[in-house]
């Protein structure tokens, strides 16, 4: 590898405007695929095939006419006054104008669905009066109707003794007749019987015509019961519906669209496609009338579902960074066009990664922080890389080394090591692939194309610029003084062990101290919270968690599978039911039912949690909800959730199973990569254990800063709350290839001395001495790029940045520069120990470049071999006096 770049270093120093010109060209290309191709990037996290996703694919099968995300529109008096008509009338239109845009599939007035609540309300209110005037009727009507039983009973009693007495009559008639026949009483005595039979006849009819009365009057009862038999049966069945939907809007009570105190309305847009798939346009449009919307007396704020979108990549943050590793730059090399040549080689590596990766969004789903995070890296490695090399060349033309000589040999060496470091970081980041999570394994590929572009910049296009400069690269002094290396002073002392032993103590005692609030660490996905405090997000969700409670913020989605349809006339009691269950779980404040899907097998609900959409208390009703089955006559039924709080831990829940996997392998590759490099066992362990103990700092000074809220007033964190979900996989996955760059670049040099013949303890001091002038300068450099990323106006680049920063401060300046060198003090050769049958075995990968500058000597032009410059830095490396006969001192890149 040494030798092919090499080549190509003289290549690119003979031919420099030619490959000036193919990048330019490659650039050109790069911006016209980005044009031609170039898709919509969403601000959404999301993960496939979690539980939240199930819910919401569920959700737009079974409710195709709900399908597709909303978006929430806040309205806020100025004085906090109720809204008057005028008002009123003017929200009302402006909502009304959002219908027409491309994507908006209808919107919703806060007004008028409140004045559907309060009138269902009041229905209930109204039907229950009815209901109890019903009731009275039916209780009129039926002693009315008790009291013609009562008449009607007396006569038929009346009818039944009349009757009693006609048939005593008649039997006693009989009796005279049948005695007055057998004396054959006179005429007289037959008429007078029979006169008296035509008495009970007339008698008996007209008892017979009473009784016709009485079943009349029975009939007519009869009738009038089965009526208001009916009428009560009815009046039940509607006090039933009654007592059901006031149930629903007493379990929805908390839930509403204007505020308690009429100051503030929601507006609800519901769009055709899910939220993080409208297009760009149609979000700038919604938040581009809402900022000239010139209601008087109405602020009009736009929620975070429609405001959020793609972050600027260079903001005045961003730019502060590049000016301060511009500074560090003219510091370190005293000349402006040599600090210019870095940070254009790295501005033109990131362009073309930037263009060459978003090229591709159409094809595949960008979020919001993938091209940025693609920035971060590019810059910061980009001028590292460039700077490696060139230091390396100013060097060598101090000594006295021609030109392209010199560039082909420091491309040689030096870049040399930057391949081999740039590829560890290459493979740490595209092992967030074997994550299994798309959106970290795409930003792990586009953070490595950055990457891969950045060497090849710094291989090929660096070496040109070094060529078309020449020796302008040096100061008019350095220029008069090329040859005379003058004297160079070397450490031939080892450091005290009692230096080291304290430097060891105190070092991992103070990153312990600073890693303990880590173990308090939550993850989560950024809320409006966490927006700038003068955004529109940030206002609207304040004043909803203000005016409606923090739960409007995170309303959850909750999908309720039932063990078989119902029947219609079952779907209120059955929403009851199970409202009923859901309301019983601590911290819900409200249950708003959505409605049964047209087969009638799952039921939806919107749960209003008390908690905001990031709190402890709202992921444990997740977490309950989850749990929780609902009694039915059909069986059990089950709870399915989503929304942004179920989201959060979906995510979390997916990082934490997948964590361990990509440890062991960023771990098992630290390993491999450094018993190859320094063929040693105890320096990887040392190396790894170093990065376990900067990333574990790191993640404390993170969950310090914006969880707890420590030094908010510098970093902005007004609103402290979870750290973001996936930062800490990708901190971890950068951090490690940064941490393997200083490892190379600082422990080789102590390995070089110690192969030159110095002792072990004074090797330790001798790599350090050469090496950290430019790993300080590398450091400061990202430290600088990435910190400018920390006051980006996107909350989710703001921490990244921030991790990113403080992990490579904590790593360069307290794990390599101090810990490091006192274990390896400690350790003294046994830290240079390897199994023999181990080193036979391992390939000799040279990443020094040690053979080639054998090949080519840098004396060429005349200069000492022995005063020549090691690595990537402007310090000797002299041989020990007790070197091998016969060596000459190993360059360093």
């Amino acid at each position: 590898m040494a030798g092919l770049l090499y080549r190509l270093g003289r290549f690119s120093a003979r031919r420099a405007w030619s490959v000036v010109i193919a990048w330019i060209v490659i650039i050109g290309i790069a911006g016209l695929t980005y044009g031609l191709f170039a898709g919509t990037i969403s601000s959404a996290i999301s993960i496939p095939n979690t539980k939240t996703s199930q819910v919401q694919d569920q959700l737009a099968d079974k409710f195709p006419s709900a399908n597709g995300g909303n978006g929430s529109i806040v309205f806020e008096t100025t004085d906090g006054g109720a809204f008057t008509d005028a008002q009123k009338t003017e929200v009302t239109s402006f909502l009304d104008g959002l219908k027409d845009l491309d994507g908006v599939k209808d919107v919703r007035d806060g007004f008028a669905t409140q004045d559907q609540l309060d009138e269902q309300r009041q229905k209930i209110t109204d039907g229950r009066e009815q209901i109890a005037d019903g009731r009275k009727q039916i209780e009129d009507g039926q002693a009315q109707l008790d009291a013609q039983k009562a008449q009607l009973e007396s006569g038929k009693q009346q009818i039944a003794d009349a009757q009693a007495q006609l048939d005593a009559q008649k039997a006693q008639a009989q009796a005279q007749a049948q005695a007055a026949g057998a004396a054959a009483s006179s005429a007289a005595a037959q008429a007078q019987a029979q006169a008296g039979q035509q008495q009970l006849a007339q008698a008996q009819a007209q008892i017979d015509a009473q009784q016709q009365q009485i079943t009349s009057g029975e009939q007519q009862i009869q009738a009038a019961q089965q009526e208001i038999d009916a009428n009560t049966t009815k009046l039940d069945d509607s006090e039933r519906e009654l007592e059901q939907g006031s149930d629903l809007l007493a379990l929805s009570k908390g839930i509403r669209f204007v505020s308690t105190n009429e100051s503030a309305a929601i507006g609800t847009v519901q769009f055709t496609t899910s939220t993080n798939e409208v297009p760009a346009e149609t979000k700038d449009a919604i938040t581009s009338k809402a900022d000239d919307a010139g209601i008087d007396g109405v602020d009009v704020y736009v929620s975070q579902d429609i405001a959020q979108g793609v972050p600027s990549i260079l903001g005045p943050g961003e730019v502060i960074g590049l000016v301060v590793a511009a500074i560090v730059l003219f510091l370190m090399l005293r000349t402006v066009i040599g600090a210019a040549v870095p940070l254009l080689s790295a501005v033109l590596g990131v362009g073309v990664a930037s263009l060459a990766a978003l090229s591709f969004s159409s094809l595949v789903e960008f979020i919001s922080v993938t091209p940025v995070l693609g920035v971060m890296l590019g810059l910061a490695v980009g001028i590292d890389y460039s700077l490696f090399i060139m230091n390396r060349h100013r060097t060598q033309l101090k000594a006295g080394m021609g030109v392209h000589e010199s560039i082909g040999l420091a491309n040689g060496t030096s870049g040399n090591a930057v391949v081999f470091a740039g590829a560890t970081v290459i493979v740490a980041l595209l092992a967030l692939n074997i994550t299994g999570i798309p959106f970290l394994g795409l930003m792990g590929t586009v953070g490595a194309v950055a990457v891969l572009f950045a060497i090849l910049i710094a291989t090929s296009f660096t070496p040109a610029l070094m060529s078309l400069l020449g020796m302008r690269l040096l100061r008019k002094k350095e220029r008069a003084r090329i040859g005379d290396t003058g004297s160079i002073r070397v450490p031939n002392k080892p450091m005290s062990t009692w230096r080291a032993v304290i430097t060891l103590v105190a070092g991992v005692a103070v990153l312990g101290t600073i890693a303990l609030p880590a173990t308090q660490m939550r993850l989560g996905l950024p809320t409006g919270a966490s927006e700038a405090t003068d955004s529109s997000q940030y206002k609207a969700y304040k004043a909803l968690e203000r005016e409606f409670g923090a739960g409007q913020n995170g309303p959850l989605l909750v999908v309720a599978d039932l063990p078989k349809a119902i029947a219609e006339d079952d779907v209120t009691a059955t929403e009851v039911t199970i409202g009923k269950a859901l309301v019983q779980n601590d911290d819900v404040d409200a249950v708003l039912p959505i409605g049964a899907s047209k087969d009638r097998d799952i039921i939806a609900f919107q749960v209003k949690p008390a908690g905001g959409p990031d709190s402890i208390s709202t992921e444990e009703l997740v977490k309950d909800l989850r749990e929780q089955t609902v009694s039915s006559d059909d069986g059990r039924i089950t709870l399915g959730v989503a929304g942004n709080a179920s989201a959060n831990i979906d995510v979390s829940e997916k990082l934490a199973d997948v964590l361990p996997l990509y440890l062991v392998v960023v771990v098992g590759l630290s390993l491999i990569i450094l018993i190859l490099v320094f063929r040693s066992i105890l320096v990887p362990i040392t190396a790894t254990a170093g990065f376990i103990l900067s990333i574990l700092a790191s993640f404390g000074g993170l969950t310090a800063i914006y969880q707890f809220g420590w030094l908010s007033s510098v970093f902005g964190t007004h609103d402290p709350g979870p750290i973001l979900s996936f930062l800490p996989i990708i901190e971890i996955g950068i951090l490690f290839g940064l941490a393997m760059d200083y490892q190379l670049f600082l422990v080789s040099g102590m390995r070089e001395a110690y192969a030159h013949g110095a002792s072990a303890k004074v090797a330790v001091q001798r790599g350090l001495h050469a090496g950290r002038a430019v790993v300080t300068a590398a450091a400061i450099i990202m430290i600088s790029v990435f910190s400018g990323f920390i006051f980006s106006e996107s909350s989710t680049i703001k921490p990244i940045g921030f991790g990113l920063a403080f992990g490579v401060l904590v790593d360069a300046f307290v794990v390599r520069m101090l810990l490091i060198p006192a274990v390896m003090h400690l350790l003294g050769r046994s830290a240079w120990w390897i199994p023999k049958w181990l080193d036979r075995i391992l390939p000799d990968v040279d990443v020094e470049g040690a053979k080639l500058e054998r090949s080519h000597p840098s004396d060429a032009r005349g200069h000492d071999d022995g005063a020549a410059h090691r690595g990537s830095h402007a310090a000797d490396v002299e041989p020990d006096a007790n070197a091998h006969e016969g060596h000459t001192p190993t360059h360093r890149a």
